[in-house]
């Protein structure tokens, strides 16, 4: 289930951690690195972190993140955001990342994702003293697949012991799956006809239960799928010892036409404007910033290739 620890990337993945509830798992680990402020894109996840060298610090703008207002969690859960956070990397970290289909988060966290997805940072806001034990388990444990194992014990428990309370309308439910089906494509009229709900009630029940509507989640689908294809492309073409230090000439392999039609963008433009959008930079200032992360593998490790169990 668990790759080994790959030294030169940093990154180890659990597959199949929690088929169904959870996209992926990645242990991460660096020492030596210079500090920075790292930009956390939004997702079609909920996502999960336990750090394990010191809290994640970060905010929602950078001031916030630098500053005295900074939010500090050992353990992390963002929602549905549509707008980049930020993150300070220190020069050492290390820890598990999850990336949580949304259905699931209910009957993981005991909460509908809507009512987390603008105010979490902190996940013993959701879990309490499970949490913080969780953490320390983890921290007391030595080795990635035992790591792993400890988080796949606990969210299993947090399974079994769901009732129906914590189930989702089956209509929402099939709402999600048809939008994922659709890859960010399919009309919200269609949505409507397919789960037998007016526009008005899909709208209202989708906020509800995910924290944004349906439009704005196929928007996040589309962007989410052109992060996936241009971090794949620049993997493809260049190796960790083609980062250099200044200046990465990543881009200039990178198809920004093609990927916005792949991705369901009316054009490149179109795929531009989403891009700034929800990241704060165009898709060429983003992968000069991330081209030593994006080489490294961590924009293919931090989630799953298709967003749909």
């Amino acid at each position: 289930m668990v790759s080994s620890f790959d030294q030169q990337t940093g990154y180890a993945r659990a597959d199949g951690l929690l088929p169904g509830a959870v996209a992926s798992a990645v242990g991460y680990s660096s020492d030596g690195d210079l500090p920075r402020l790292h930009r956390g894109l939004p997702s079609p996840y909920l996502t999960f972190i336990i750090s394990l060298d010191g809290p994640v610090v970060g905010g929602y703008t950078p001031e916030q993140a630098t500053g005295e207002r900074a939010l500090r969690a050992d353990v992390l859960a963002a929602g549905l955001h549509t707008a980049a956070s930020y993150v300070v990397q220190p020069e050492r970290q290390s820890g598990l990342q999850l990336a949580i289909y949304p259905p699931a988060v209910r009957r993981l966290l005991a909460t509908p994702l809507g009512e987390i997805t603008d105010q979490s940072w902190n996940a013993a806001d959701l879990l309490g003293r499970s949490a913080t034990r969780l953490w320390e388990r983890v921290g007391n444990t030595e080795g990635w697949a035992e790591r792993f194992a400890v988080l796949q014990g606990f969210l299993t428990h947090q399974l079994d012991r769901s009732d129906s309370r914590r189930q989702m309308r089956p209509e929402l439910l099939e709402a999600w799956k048809w939008l994922v089906r659709h890859r960010g494509a399919g009309s919200i009229g269609g949505l409507s006809e397919h789960v037998l709900l007016s526009r008005r009630q899909v709208q209202t029940l989708f906020v509800r239960e995910f924290g944004v509507g349906p439009k704005m989640f196929n928007r996040l689908l589309r962007y989410h799928r052109s992060i996936r294809l241009i971090s794949a492309r620049i993997s493809e073409q260049h190796s960790i010892g083609d980062v250099v230090d200044d200046h990465p000439a990543g881009a200039a392999g990178v198809d920004l036409a093609r990927i916005a039609a792949e991705c369901g963008f009316a054009d490149q433009s179109h795929l531009n404007r989403d891009f700034v959008a929800f990241t704060g930079v165009s898709p060429t200032a983003w992968i000069a910033e991330e081209f030593p992360n994006i080489v490294a593998g961590g924009h293919r490790n931090g989630d799953a290739d298709d967003p749909a169990p």
